[in-house]
Protein backbone atom coordinates (compact mmCIF):
# COMPACT_ATOMS: atom_id res chain seq x y z
CA UNK A 1 0.00 0.00 0.00
CA UNK A 2 1.35 3.40 -0.97
CA UNK A 3 2.02 5.93 1.77
CA UNK A 4 1.05 8.86 -0.42
CA UNK A 5 1.68 11.51 2.20
CA UNK A 6 5.40 10.63 2.24
CA UNK A 7 5.94 11.09 -1.51
CA UNK A 8 7.90 14.22 -2.43
CA UNK A 9 9.33 13.16 -5.80
CA UNK A 10 8.97 10.59 -8.57
CA UNK A 11 11.66 8.58 -10.28
CA UNK A 12 10.52 7.04 -13.53
CA UNK A 13 11.88 4.35 -15.80
CA UNK A 14 11.60 5.05 -19.54
CA UNK A 15 11.87 2.02 -21.86
CA UNK A 16 8.82 -0.27 -21.64
CA UNK A 17 7.28 2.08 -19.06
CA UNK A 18 6.55 5.10 -21.28
CA UNK A 19 7.01 3.39 -24.66
CA UNK A 20 7.67 -0.14 -25.98
CA UNK A 21 11.39 -0.47 -26.55
CA UNK A 22 11.79 -3.31 -29.04
CA UNK A 23 9.85 -1.76 -31.94
CA UNK A 24 12.03 1.32 -31.44
CA UNK A 25 15.26 -0.68 -31.44
CA UNK A 26 14.08 -2.63 -34.48
CA UNK A 27 13.57 0.58 -36.47
CA UNK A 28 16.93 1.90 -35.32
CA UNK A 29 18.67 -1.32 -36.42
CA UNK A 30 17.05 -1.02 -39.85
CA UNK A 31 18.11 2.62 -40.18
CA UNK A 32 21.67 1.73 -39.19
CA UNK A 33 21.79 -1.17 -41.66
CA UNK A 34 20.49 1.02 -44.49
CA UNK A 35 23.10 3.68 -43.78
CA UNK A 36 25.91 1.13 -43.57
CA UNK A 37 24.74 -0.47 -46.81
CA UNK A 38 25.51 2.83 -48.55
CA UNK A 39 28.76 3.64 -46.75
CA UNK A 40 30.22 0.33 -45.53
CA UNK A 41 28.45 -2.60 -47.21
CA UNK A 42 30.61 -5.35 -45.72
CA UNK A 43 29.90 -4.08 -42.23
CA UNK A 44 26.23 -3.80 -43.14
CA UNK A 45 26.13 -7.53 -43.77
CA UNK A 46 27.36 -8.09 -40.20
CA UNK A 47 24.63 -5.93 -38.69
CA UNK A 48 21.93 -7.52 -40.83
CA UNK A 49 22.70 -10.90 -39.19
CA UNK A 50 21.44 -11.02 -35.57
CA UNK A 51 23.94 -13.72 -34.58
CA UNK A 52 26.88 -11.84 -36.08
CA UNK A 53 25.69 -8.60 -34.49
CA UNK A 54 25.47 -10.27 -31.09
CA UNK A 55 28.93 -11.82 -31.52
CA UNK A 56 30.43 -8.39 -32.19
CA UNK A 57 28.69 -6.95 -29.14
CA UNK A 58 29.96 -9.78 -26.94
CA UNK A 59 33.47 -9.25 -28.24
CA UNK A 60 33.27 -5.55 -27.37
CA UNK A 61 32.17 -6.41 -23.83
CA UNK A 62 35.01 -8.92 -23.54
CA UNK A 63 37.57 -6.38 -24.68
CA UNK A 64 36.08 -3.44 -22.77
CA UNK A 65 34.12 -4.80 -19.79
CA UNK A 66 34.12 -1.39 -18.13
CA UNK A 67 31.66 0.08 -20.64
CA UNK A 68 28.88 -2.47 -20.16
CA UNK A 69 26.68 0.04 -18.31
CA UNK A 70 26.88 2.53 -21.20
CA UNK A 71 24.71 1.31 -24.05
CA UNK A 72 25.75 4.16 -26.34
CA UNK A 73 29.41 3.30 -25.88
CA UNK A 74 28.74 -0.40 -26.44
CA UNK A 75 26.81 0.34 -29.63
CA UNK A 76 29.44 2.79 -30.90
CA UNK A 77 32.30 0.39 -30.21
CA UNK A 78 30.43 -2.52 -31.79
CA UNK A 79 30.08 -0.52 -34.98
CA UNK A 80 33.76 0.44 -34.82
CA UNK A 81 34.87 -3.16 -34.29
CA UNK A 82 32.68 -4.43 -37.13
CA UNK A 83 34.13 -1.78 -39.43
CA UNK A 84 37.65 -2.79 -38.40
CA UNK A 85 36.96 -6.50 -38.91
CA UNK A 86 35.49 -5.70 -42.33
CA UNK A 87 38.51 -3.59 -43.38
CA UNK A 88 36.30 -0.53 -43.75
CA UNK A 89 36.79 3.00 -42.43
CA UNK A 90 36.49 3.01 -38.63
CA UNK A 91 35.91 6.77 -38.71
CA UNK A 92 32.42 5.93 -39.94
CA UNK A 93 31.56 4.60 -36.47
CA UNK A 94 30.44 7.94 -35.08
CA UNK A 95 28.16 9.05 -37.95
CA UNK A 96 26.75 5.52 -38.12
CA UNK A 97 25.99 5.61 -34.40
CA UNK A 98 24.26 8.98 -34.78
CA UNK A 99 21.96 7.46 -37.41
CA UNK A 100 21.06 4.70 -34.96
CA UNK A 101 20.69 7.08 -32.02
CA UNK A 102 18.39 9.47 -33.86
CA UNK A 103 16.01 6.62 -34.63
CA UNK A 104 16.39 5.18 -31.13
CA UNK A 105 14.95 8.44 -29.80
CA UNK A 106 11.94 8.33 -32.14
CA UNK A 107 9.52 6.47 -29.91
CA UNK A 108 5.83 5.63 -30.00
CA UNK A 109 4.47 6.49 -26.57
CA UNK A 110 1.93 4.35 -24.81
CA UNK A 111 -1.35 6.24 -24.93
CA UNK A 112 -1.30 6.83 -21.18
CA UNK A 113 2.26 8.19 -21.03
CA UNK A 114 1.84 11.88 -21.81
CA UNK A 115 -1.34 12.40 -19.73
CA UNK A 116 0.30 10.62 -16.80
CA UNK A 117 3.45 12.71 -17.10
CA UNK A 118 1.38 15.90 -17.08
CA UNK A 119 -0.54 14.68 -14.03
CA UNK A 120 2.57 13.66 -12.10
CA UNK A 121 4.60 16.74 -13.06
CA UNK A 122 1.85 18.98 -11.71
CA UNK A 123 2.30 17.35 -8.29
CA UNK A 124 5.92 16.19 -7.98
CA UNK A 125 9.34 16.74 -9.53
CA UNK A 126 10.08 13.79 -11.83
CA UNK A 127 13.51 12.30 -12.46
CA UNK A 128 14.07 10.00 -15.44
CA UNK A 129 15.98 6.97 -14.17
CA UNK A 130 17.08 4.55 -16.87
CA UNK A 131 19.65 1.94 -17.76
CA UNK A 132 18.98 2.82 -21.39
CA UNK A 133 20.30 5.66 -23.49
CA UNK A 134 17.13 7.50 -24.50
CA UNK A 135 17.29 11.29 -24.18
CA UNK A 136 14.03 12.66 -22.77
CA UNK A 137 14.59 15.95 -24.60
CA UNK A 138 15.16 14.31 -27.99
CA UNK A 139 12.17 12.05 -27.34
CA UNK A 140 10.08 15.19 -26.80
CA UNK A 141 9.25 14.80 -23.12
CA UNK A 142 11.87 17.04 -21.53
CA UNK A 143 9.30 19.52 -20.26
CA UNK A 144 8.03 16.98 -17.72
CA UNK A 145 11.36 16.12 -16.09
CA UNK A 146 13.27 18.03 -13.44
CA UNK A 147 16.35 15.85 -13.97
CA UNK A 148 17.59 12.74 -15.72
CA UNK A 149 19.95 10.09 -14.32
CA UNK A 150 21.13 7.25 -16.53
CA UNK A 151 23.51 4.36 -16.05
CA UNK A 152 25.81 5.70 -18.75
CA UNK A 153 26.06 9.07 -16.99
CA UNK A 154 26.31 7.76 -13.44
CA UNK A 155 28.54 4.77 -14.07
CA UNK A 156 26.44 2.01 -12.50
CA UNK A 157 23.06 0.62 -13.58
CA UNK A 158 19.88 -0.27 -11.76
CA UNK A 159 19.35 -2.21 -9.50
CA UNK A 160 22.39 -0.74 -7.71
CA UNK A 161 21.00 1.40 -4.86
CA UNK A 162 23.52 4.15 -5.59
CA UNK A 163 21.84 5.18 -8.83
CA UNK A 164 18.47 5.41 -7.08
CA UNK A 165 20.03 7.54 -4.34
CA UNK A 166 21.61 9.77 -7.00
CA UNK A 167 18.21 10.27 -8.60
CA UNK A 168 16.71 11.29 -5.25
CA UNK A 169 19.60 13.68 -4.62
CA UNK A 170 19.07 15.26 -8.04
CA UNK A 171 15.87 16.84 -6.73
CA UNK A 172 16.97 17.27 -3.13
CA UNK A 173 14.92 14.61 -1.39
CA UNK A 174 15.70 11.49 0.64
CA UNK A 175 15.21 8.05 -0.89
CA UNK A 176 12.30 7.23 1.42
CA UNK A 177 10.47 10.28 0.04
CA UNK A 178 10.60 8.95 -3.54
CA UNK A 179 8.11 6.85 -5.47
CA UNK A 180 9.85 4.86 -8.20
CA UNK A 181 7.77 3.72 -11.17
CA UNK A 182 8.95 1.09 -13.63
CA UNK A 183 8.19 -2.08 -15.54
CA UNK A 184 11.10 -4.34 -14.61
CA UNK A 185 10.48 -6.42 -11.50
CA UNK A 186 14.15 -6.86 -10.63
CA UNK A 187 15.78 -3.68 -11.93
CA UNK A 188 13.01 -1.27 -10.99
CA UNK A 189 10.98 -2.72 -8.14
CA UNK A 190 13.54 -4.75 -6.21
CA UNK A 191 16.23 -2.16 -6.86
CA UNK A 192 14.08 0.70 -5.60
CA UNK A 193 12.94 -1.29 -2.57
CA UNK A 194 16.55 -2.00 -1.68
CA UNK A 195 17.26 1.71 -2.00
CA UNK A 196 14.49 2.50 0.50
CA UNK A 197 11.92 3.88 -1.94
CA UNK A 198 8.26 3.17 -2.45
CA UNK A 199 7.60 1.39 -5.71
CA UNK A 200 5.01 0.99 -8.43
CA UNK A 201 5.27 -1.98 -10.77
CA UNK A 202 3.85 -1.15 -14.20
CA UNK A 203 2.77 -4.61 -15.36
CA UNK A 204 1.21 -3.97 -18.76
CA UNK A 205 1.35 -7.60 -19.89
CA UNK A 206 -0.04 -9.37 -16.79
CA UNK A 207 3.19 -11.10 -15.80
CA UNK A 208 3.25 -13.10 -12.57
CA UNK A 209 5.17 -11.64 -9.65
CA UNK A 210 7.94 -14.10 -8.71
CA UNK A 211 9.67 -12.44 -5.74
CA UNK A 212 9.19 -12.41 -1.98
CA UNK A 213 9.44 -8.63 -1.63
CA UNK A 214 6.34 -6.88 -2.97
CA UNK A 215 5.82 -3.57 -4.80
CA UNK A 216 3.74 -1.04 -2.92
CA UNK A 217 1.36 -0.90 -5.89
CA UNK A 218 0.91 -2.85 -9.13
CA UNK A 219 -0.87 -1.25 -12.08
CA UNK A 220 -1.51 -2.28 -15.66
CA UNK A 221 -1.67 1.31 -16.89
CA UNK A 222 -0.38 4.69 -15.78
CA UNK A 223 -3.99 5.89 -15.75
CA UNK A 224 -4.59 3.60 -12.78
CA UNK A 225 -1.56 5.02 -10.98
CA UNK A 226 -2.89 8.55 -11.46
CA UNK A 227 -6.21 7.47 -9.98
CA UNK A 228 -4.40 6.29 -6.85
CA UNK A 229 -2.66 9.67 -6.57
CA UNK A 230 -5.72 11.74 -7.39
CA UNK A 231 -5.87 13.35 -3.95
CA UNK A 232 -2.30 14.64 -3.93
CA UNK A 233 -2.06 18.46 -4.00
CA UNK A 234 -0.68 20.47 -6.90
CA UNK A 235 2.75 21.95 -6.31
Amino acid sequence: MLEISKIRAITLDLDDTLWPIWPTIGRAELALSAWLQQHAPTTASVFSDPKARLAVREEVLRLQPGIGHDLSAVRREAIRLALHQSDEDTQLAEPAFQVFFAERNRVDLYEDARPALAFLNARFPIVALSNGNADVHRVGLGEFFAASVSAQQFGVPKPDPRIFHAAAAAVGVAAHEVLHIGDDAALDVLGALQAGMQTVWVNRDSHDWAHDAQPHLTVSTLHTLCEHLQGTPLR
